[in-house]
């Protein structure tokens, strides 16, 4: 057998070695992802007529001619672009820190940055309520004081919100942290004593080397945030609801499957358009990487 064939050989079984490797997280993502959602979509999609299922857009016009359906979504969209941006702007000045600070604090800092990793959302929604709900410890203590109550965020659309921002800290800065890896102090150091502000390294040093991890940081709060329900359900208003409670509601109480699936569906597809953004901006990353 001369040499070309047998590297020939070699890299086929490592291409077959390679299939099989991808083979099982496929299958369960085909099995348990992408499969329930052509089945949702069809079933949005169908009607029963007298010869049998055939097309159909009435569920979606009753969705978007539905004001108490737009009213949730518009709700859930508020909700996921005020946290995304909370959380980036509170994320980026830690993760900086961090990433630059050579004081003994930072450890303590990354500790308690981490820490709502490890706290259960229901001990949190219990947590919030206790201290911020009406008669909570906040009111105990202005009380005590003679100072006013102030407006309880519990049941209202700054219920969830404070809970969201909490619940995705700790994976939005490990985020932005790991892009931070990728800025070297040399590159500070040569713009700083080019003459350099501190505005001037963020803005054209740091900023431009991390703006696809900080995509990827929104992409993923924003996915997160839509699938979100327990803090939403515990904390949240009644009227309006994000999609989350909106679809259990829809399926359990109104007993309305076909609508709960149109409720995911359009949901499924706004996410879908940040894992899009998501996507490009990894296969940019290595393109750069690359070359």
């Amino acid at each position: 057998m001369s040499r070309a064939e047998l590297i020939s050989q070699r890299a086929a079984g490592g291409r077959l070695i390679g299939l099989l490797l991808v083979a099982a997280p496929v299958f369960l993502v085909v099995a348990l992802i992408l499969w329930p959602v052509a089945l949702a979509v069809f079933d949005t999609l169908t009607v029963e007529g007298p010869s049998g299922p055939r097309f159909s857009l009435d569920a979606y016009r009753f969705f978007f001619s539905d004001e108490f359906s737009l009213r949730n979504l518009w709700m859930t969209i508020q909700v996921a672009t005020i946290c995304t941006v909370l959380l980036l702007l509170l994320c980026l000045p830690i993760a900086l820190y961090l990433r630059f600070s050579a004081s003994r604090l930072t450890g303590y800092i990354q500790a308690l940055a981490l820490f709502p990793l490890f706290v259960p959302s229901i001990l949190l929604a219990y947590a919030l309520i206790r201290t911020l709900g009406p008669n909570g410890s906040v009111d105990i203590l202005l009380n005590a004081v003679g100072l006013p109550k102030l407006p309880s965020p519990y049941l209202t659309p700054w219920g969830p919100i404070i809970g969201l921002v909490w619940d995705n800290l700790p994976l939005t800065l490990l985020i932005v942290l790991a892009g931070l890896s990728n800025v070297s102090r040399a590159s500070i150091d040569a713009a700083r004593d080019a003459g350099a502000n501190r505005f001037q390294v963020l803005a054209y040093i740091i900023l431009p080397r991390i703006r696809g991890t900080l995509l990827v940081a929104a992409s993923f709060v924003i996915l997160g945030l839509f699938s979100a329900f327990t803090l939403p359900y515990l904390l949240g208003p009644a009227v309006p609801e994000m999609m989350g409670p909106f679809m259990r509601r829809t399926i359990i109480e109104v007993d309305d499957p076909i609508q709960a699936r149109t409720q995911a569906v359009v949901t499924f597809l706004i996410c879908a358009i940040f894992a899009l953004f998501y996507v490009r901006s990894v296969a940019r990353t290595r393109r750069e990487q690359s070359t």
